[in-house]
């Protein structure tokens, strides 16, 4: 076996993260002549052996990067993974011609996928939206000196070398503080306390499964027995419930009266003894 098959071997995980560290650091770093010529092979013949080369020698820096966000709570393998990824996008981009070493082209990408990472998982409710918040997130803590809120002279501080707004530093803090907290009530008997669990004010009630088939239900019910009483009227009392109360345009007593040649005063009497009858029919068969 040849002495680069092994190299390009040794560079897998052996099953743990340090196993895996001490491999990348064995694989040698690549001349600018040899990064140059592996970069022009893949972008010329599209050789994607020249390419996995190219990611082996630079996994190394790719660790050294992501150490420097452990701070996140997240681990260290997956900050890796990430920046992994961030390399091997770099290395698809890379242009030799350009004059610059690809380790310092790649350190932009290997930062963005483990920046967009710690975005998506650092909290439940992503802290950083716009690229003026997620300037701030990721250097706020580098600004602050102490444990504890800022003090407003360190704030307009931040503010001034981000270039943002000091009302920006301080929400962007208070999300940097502010804790998950768990949706369903704690297993504890303080009333009060549990009172204010998200799953006791945010629940949609009228969204609940059960309550909706019991809705359906009774709207069914309604509709069944008033078929069913509409039924027991004659043709011309069910005509003025029909337009008086179930059109879409509804009839005026004085246009119906006209079409019964009635007066006014007799489709109203019509009208109350249709619904009555319709009451007690309802009222029955329930």
């Amino acid at each position: 076996m040849s002495h680069e098959l092994q190299l390009l071997q040794s560079a897998l995980p052996l099953g743990s993260l340090e196993a895996y560290i001490y491999r990348v650091n064995q694989i040698p770093m690549l001349s600018l002549e040899e990064e140059q010529q592996l970069a022009k092979q893949f972008h010329e013949q599209q050789d994607l052996a020249a390419a996995r080369k190219l990611v082996l020698a630079h996994l190394r820096y790719v660790v050294r990067v992501a150490r420097g966000y452990m701070g996140y709570g997240l681990p260290l393998g997956d900050l890796i993974q990430e920046g992994n990824v961030g390399l091997m996008k770099a290395v698809k981009r890379f242009d030799p011609t350009v004059g610059v070493r690809l380790v310092s082209f790649a350190v932009h990408w290997i930062k963005a996928e483990i920046h967009e990472f710690i975005l998506r998982n650092w909290r439940i409710v992503k802290v950083a939206t716009t690229k003026a918040q997620r300037k701030l997130f990721f250097n706020l803590r580098r600004f602050k000196k102490r444990l504890g809120w800022l003090t407003q002279a360190e704030v307009n501080a931040v503010a001034q070398d981000l270039n943002v707004s000091a009302q920006e530093v301080l929400r962007m803090e208070q999300r940097l503080n502010a804790m998950d907290h768990s949706y369903d009530a704690p297993d504890i008997d303080d009333d009060e306390q549990a009172y204010f669990v998200p799953a006791n004010y945010l629940a949609d009630k009228q969204a609940d499964p059960a309550m909706l088939v019991e809705q359906q239900d009774a709207s069914d019910q309604g509709k069944y027995h008033l078929s069913n009483a509409l039924g027991t009227l004659d043709e011309r009392s069910q005509d003025i419930l029909q337009q008086r109360w179930l059109a879409e345009k509804k009839a005026t007593l004085h246009e119906l009266a006209e079409q019964y040649q009635v007066s006014a005063e007799r489709i109203r009497q019509l009208e109350k003894s249709a619904l009555r009858k319709l009451r007690d029919v309802i009222e029955q068969a329930a």
